[in-house]
């Protein structure tokens, strides 16, 4: 079974070897041993609450329970900004009218925010290649609102994700080159790398001082304004079907969207629901249309969500042994149950 689970001390050879597939691109997940060390040590004091408000996160991996294999990661942080800043775009409207002249004009306008500090962050998501099929992406992304749902009382009001911007056929961000990239003298990957590493001094030293007209910047890069990367757009997709929306906040080096909603209306808080575990003999390799439901145990330590055939009825859900195990429940425990209304991908 595919299960995704809190991290624990001993994951980080597994971590290593998975973050040798993920390539230039991902910041946050990279094979430094040293770091990732530190990542799971953080989450470990998070969920023993030993941890400083400002450096509160979890991380999860997704495994295989029949191999061991680690094939994905994800994570949560707890509360963004509080020690280094959070900086965005802040996308806004500016009115230019001249009576005499009968000229009116409507321009956009990016100012530095710091307005989702204190948000919870959705972040750090990879999946090794080797391991997207259907489905698969989809358990590993909405894992973090099945924890989210099970321990809302560890989190703040609101919830935001940031995504990769557009970059063009050369792989490089059209933004960047008209903005960033006058302002930083370094290239992106430098950039991004600094302030995902929480380097972020040289932002408030040498970031634009007053608002970027949108209009005068090339066309290219106004394009970008808001824009997702084509690779992240099916994680877009899976957000907004949960509940989160563009609220005109974009990312500082590549304009790419900030997604933000309270955690209150996400989805899978809404509708997932408690159950008691009956362990019953439930048949092997159910239909593709057969319902199928999210279904997690409610331990933090050991928390641990996966896909198992069935909806919960009467406050009971009924699953295989061989499932039970794998989320490290018996019969008579709690449940979180989500109900999957459609394929998910």
């Amino acid at each position: 079974m595919i299960v995704v689970r809190v991290v624990q001390r001993g994951d980080v050879d597994a971590l290593m070897r998975l973050a040798q597939e993920t390539g230039p691109g991902l910041t946050t997940f990279k094979p430094d041993r040293d770091a990732l060390a530190a990542r799971v040590e953080r989450a470990r004091r998070t969920m023993e609450d030993k941890a400083e408000p400002h450096e509160a996160g979890y991380f999860f991996v997704m495994e295989d329970t029949d191999t061991g294999d680690v094939a994905g990661v994800c994570g949560i942080e707890t509360s963004v900004g509080l020690q280094q800043p959070f900086y965005n775009y802040r996308v806004s409207t500016v009115v230019h009218a001249s009576q005499d002249l009968g000229i009116w004009t409507r321009m956009r306008a990016l100012n530095i925010s710091h307005d989702l500090t204190g948000y919870a962050e959705v972040c750090s998501l990879f999946l090794s290649p080797r391991y997207r099929t259907s489905g698969v992406g989809g358990l590993l992304s909405r894992s973090r609102f099945m924890f989210l749902a099970q321990f809302r009382e560890r989190f703040p009001q609101r919830l935001c994700a940031e995504l990769r911007g557009h970059f063009d056929a050369e792989g490089t961000s059209p933004f960047w080159r008209a903005v960033g990239s006058h302002f930083y003298q370094i290239d992106f990957n430098a950039a991004d790398y600094l302030s995902s590493h929480g380097r972020k001094a040289f932002l408030a030293e040498l970031m634009p001082r007053y608002p970027v007209y949108v209009e005068l910047l090339p066309e290219e890069a106004q394009e970008c304004v808001g824009l997702t990367h084509n690779d992240t757009i099916p994680a877009r997709r899976m957000l907004e079907s949960e509940g989160l929306r563009y609220e005109n906040h974009v990312d500082i080096f590549d304009a790419g969207p900030v997604l933000e909603c309270h955690i209150a209306d996400l989805r899978t808080v809404r509708e997932s629901v408690l159950a008691r575990v009956e362990i019953a003999d439930v048949p092997v390799g159910a239909p593709q249309d057969a319902p199928r439901s999210m279904v997690s145990n409610t331990s933090l330590g050991d928390f641990r969500v996966g896909v198992a055939a069935g909806v919960p009825r009467d406050g009971v859900f009924r699953m295989s042994a061989a499932e039970a195990a794998a989320l490290d429940v018996k019969a008579g425990d709690p449940v979180r149950v989500l109900p999957l209304k459609h394929k998910q991908g």
